[in-house]
């Protein structure tokens, strides 16, 4: 047997659904898609350059904690020589001790 509900069901979807195709097909809805493809545009242009600033400003870091690196590693090296040139001394002076005292 029909079921009359579930038959105006279907009727009234398919009379919504057509009209909802000729509301979103209409003049005024693609004016508002086109205004809303324009925001989308602009924040993404906006997303595009925050994202450029960001990863400048991220090279600028590497590069500034490359050079305090730099720096440190030449410090510490300057250390080791000045180290190693404090350790021969003490060995040389050592060596005049023991050939002064053999003499």
């Amino acid at each position: 047997m029909l079921d009359f509900r579930r038959a105006g069901f279907v009727v009234s979807g398919f009379l919504l659904g057509t009209a909802g195709v000729k509301i979103l097909g209409s003049k005024d809805a693609k004016k508002v898609y086109t205004h809303l493809t324009a925001a989308v545009m602009r924040g993404a242009d906006e997303v595009m350059t925050t994202a450029t600033i960001i990863k400048e400003n991220c090279q600028d870091i590497v590069s500034d904690a490359r050079e305090i690196n730099e720096k440190k590693y030449m410090e510490e090296e300057e250390e080791m020589i000045l180290d190693a040139r404090e350790i021969l001394r003490q060995a040389q002076e050592e060596q005049e001790e023991s050939e002064d005292a053999k003499a």
